[in-house]
This record gives structure tokens, sequence and C-alpha cells, in this order.
């Protein structure tokens, strides 16, 4: 069973074998959460499809489904307001109820069909993982083109890449994280030669350039070039990115007619960080709405 574009589906094991992978694949990554990883995925799928782009997206959380549940949101408000917004075509790659390696086995084929099946349409894949070690997860990351880290501007996060000496910054041992995006590397070049751009965007930048910014810049710094990623300044602490979650709806849909929402210095500042954020990562925010094909699951429409 598959679903039309732009549905919010649950992933069914009977999809077809993978295809021959055309699609550019995207990941959000990140071990630890409230990073903003859905934030910055959902933001990313919208991007993409105005740039005229045919998307497909990939939920392998499925316990928090935070951007199963975005998506979700959004088919709503497109019911309720009668907005004709583009959308995805969403898989949610539930966990294997198989142990050891039967489960290993099983989930890895889920995330391989998800991918293969959309990349047979799609120009790009966008897929937000957990915040935690699994095999859904090592094996999405295991296809990504691009691997995005959002990670909040703290050393906290930072602890999760790299364990650093605190008076000198130098770096002691890779982290757990660092450490999986490695052999996630290896089998990938193994696979078919390739390799992954990772970029760490740096969320919840201060305007204050305070003592905790300047080293967390340096240490990064020193990272990029240990364990082979670049940088990217991504989103502000701002409430605005929580508020639109419930709408469905990311700062790129603002200008849409029908939608009421009044900009505010907030807005303009976020959506700034928000087309800088898609340069960095190689997504260009198109100058105006284009048109895309949309449609509205059913399971996902609002209850009478």
């Amino acid at each position: 069973m598959t679903a039309d574009s732009g549905s919010v589906s649950e992933f069914y094991p009977e999809s077809p074998p993978p295809a021959r992978r055309r699609a550019r694949v995207i990941v959000l990554g990140n071990e630890k959460g409230g990073s903003g990883k859905s934030t910055v995925a959902m933001h990313l799928v919208v991007g993409l499809l105005r740039e005229g782009l045919t998307v497909g997206s990939i939920d392998v959380d499925s316990r928090q489904a935070t951007l199963t549940r975005y998506l979700e949101n959004r088919a709503q408000t497109m019911e309720k307001l009668k907005l004709p917004l583009p959308m995805p075509d969403h898989r949610l790659v539930p966990r294997s109820k198989l142990l050891g390696e039967p489960g290993i086995a099983d989930e890895t084929a889920r995330v391989e069909a998800a991918i293969g099946e959309l990349s047979a349409r799609c120009d790009a894949i966008v897929i937000d993982t957990p915040g935690s070690d699994q095999t859904l997860s090592r094996v999405a990351h295991s296809y990504a083109d691009t691997l995005v880290t959002p990670m909040n501007d703290s050393f906290i996060d930072l602890d999760l890449i790299a364990k650093v000496e605190p008076v000198t910054l130098k770096i002691i041992c890779p982290s757990a994280y660092s450490a999986m995006v490695w052999e996630q590397r290896k089998v990938r070049a193994k696979r078919n030669g390739e390799s992954i751009d990772w970029i760490v965007v740096r969320n919840r930048l201060h305007a204050v350039d305070a003592r905790n910014k300047r080293n967390m810049g340096s240490a990064l710094d020193a990272l990029s070039r240990r364990f082979g990623f670049r940088q990217a300044v991504g989103l502000g602490d701002r409430v605005v990115f929580r508020e639109l979650f419930l709408s469905g709806l990311t700062l790129l849909d603002l200008r849409e007619r029908g939608i009421r929402t009044p900009l505010t210095m907030s807005h303009v500042a976020g959506r700034q960080e928000v087309r800088g954020m898609l340069a960095a990562i190689g997504v260009r925010e198109a100058p105006a709405p284009v048109a895309v094909p949309t449609s509205i699951p059913a399971e996902a429409s609002p209850s009478p």
C-alpha cells in the first residue's frame, strides 16, 4: 500500500524494493533531543517544495513522530483555511517488533524500501531521525548525501560530538554521535564509494558576543577540521518557531494569501535566519510561491 503525493501515511513493509536512487537524501541527525531537528526538517521540506522540486519525507522516529505530527497539522490547516500549501510525499517508518538480528534486518529493509520507493519519483528526500541510537537512524544516516546536525549553542550539546578539555578546549576524543557518523560514512563508502556532506548547524545563537559563543566557535572550528564537517548558522531562540508547529506552517508560508498571521520583527528576522540556513545547506528559497500539486489524506483531515 502506498500513499498519493502529499499524503501523511504510515510505511507499509510490502512496499516495492529499492529502485535506482536518484533523489538527494538529506538526513537530520543528532542523538540529543531538543536540538531543533524536526523544525529544521520541516523548513527544509517546504524550502525544497517552494523551489519546485518533488519532495519525499521520512520520519524514522515513530515514538515522537514530530515531523509526522507537523505535517498532519499542516494538512488540517489546509483543510480549514482552504489553502493549497505544498506538501511532501511522507512516510512514517515504525520500529520492528522482532528482536536481535531479525529485527535489525527488518528495520534495515523498511528504511531502504521507503528510500527506494520515494527515490523513484522524488528529487529530494528529507529524513528526520530520533534523538537516540537506533537501527533505523543508523541506516538512514548511511544513505545521507547531506547530513544536517542541528545543535544548541551549548557545550552540553557539543559533548555528543566530542569530549573537550575544559580549560584549553582541546579535543580529547570523539563522542558517541560522531563515532556513529564515522561508522555510517564507512558503510556508505563501502556500498557505493560515495561520501556524506556533514553540516553542523548552530541553533539558538544569541546576538550578544558572549564568551560561551566565542568558545563554542573555537571548539567547533577545531572539530570541523578533525571530523570533516562544515558549519552553518541555524535558527535563533524564537518563540515563533514553536508556535508554528500547531498550524503546520513555516516562516516560508507566511506570504500566502489566507494566512492571517501578522508579521512582526521576530518573523522577519526568523525568515532571514531560515533563508541563510537553507542557502548554507544548498537549498535556495524561491522568491515567490510556486504551484505544487497537493492532496490532503483523509486520515489527517480534521474531525467534523
